[in-house]
């Protein structure tokens, strides 16, 4: 209940904002929202650690009916791309160089998450409405937020075109592109644990894999921490900052259902939870 309030709260701040104010914000305004998403990221992160959210390998019926995961994951990720794509088309700053650079790489992610990924998944796996619901709630906000930053609060002179040249750019690209190889790669890796027809679990091995339990988590948040980076913007760091908190804890989750289930194949070998050779 925790993990729904809190959600909830951001929901209620958000368009309480929304409707007092308009669609603009002013930066007074705007980093008041981030401030109060930054806390409850902190709340969420706690919580996790005591309830697992309930979709995946740890799907549980006390969240709900559920429905088939495949449309689930279209409608929690598409509302993210939807709400980015509406802001670029608001904006006069739809053409500037960086800022559409901005806009493709994240759309370039959630057109694969949204309109690739699902399509991709393997089994009739469900996930409960609740999850999914609270999933679209933040991805809407989120949109919201990187579109607000981008393409109407950011500076009129801060993202020109000699900012591709600037260290955070080409850091944060980097690990971008690195994040969202690790996370499809690993990917990949999941959906090919066993052949047709088998029903049997197995522990993934390849790629990130013979360092983490969750290595399509740690791709996750690599690269987000590199579109934080290359924006240098808070609003891209507080994505980061909810991704860990989303993801970390569930890691965690995950780490002791492959210790119990694996038993000693799983410490025959030095996993980690998400970080390699950290956590």
């Amino acid at each position: 209940m925790v993990y729904q309030t809190t959600i909830l709260i951001i929901f209620a701040t958000f368009f309480y904002i929304f409707n007092m104010q308009g669609l603009i914000l002013n930066v007074e305004q705007f980093d008041f929202l981030l401030f109060i998403m930054v806390i409850c990221a902190i709340v969420v992160f706690i919580t996790l650690y005591f309830v697992e959210a309930g979709y995946g390998k740890m799907i549980s019926p006390k969240w709900g009916p559920a429905i088939s995961n495949k449309v689930a994951w279209i409608l929690m990720e598409c509302p993210v791309f939807f709400v980015l794509l509406y802001f670029w088309l608001k904006s006069e700053r739809q053409f500037e160089t960086v800022p559409l650079i901005f806009f493709l790489l994240f759309e370039l992610h959630y057109f694969q998450r949204s309109f690739i990924f699902p399509f991709l998944l393997k089994g009739e796996s469900k996930m409960p409405i609740t999850i999914m619901s609270m999933g679209m709630i933040f991805n809407t906000i989120n949109g919201y937020m990187q579109g607000e930053w981008i393409f109407f609060l950011s500076p009129d002179n801060l993202y020109t075109t000699s900012w591709l040249l600037t260290p955070q750019f080409i850091i944060g690209v980097i690990l971008f592109f690195t994040g969202m190889a690790i996370n499809i790669n690993s990917d990949y890796v999941i959906r090919h644990l066993r052949q047709p027809g088998d029903t049997r679990h197995y522990l993934p091995k390849k790629g990130m894999y013979k360092y983490v339990t969750s290595a399509n988590y740690f791709g996750e948040i690599v690269e987000w921490t590199g579109f934080a980076i290359l924006t240098w913007s808070l609003s891209g760091a507080m994505f980061a900052i909810w991704t860990c908190a989303n993801l970390i804890p569930r890691a965690n989750s995950i780490y002791k259902k492959y210790e119990k289930e694996f038993g000693d194949e799983f410490h025959e070998r030095p996993l980690k939870r998400i970080f390699p050779f950290i956590y």
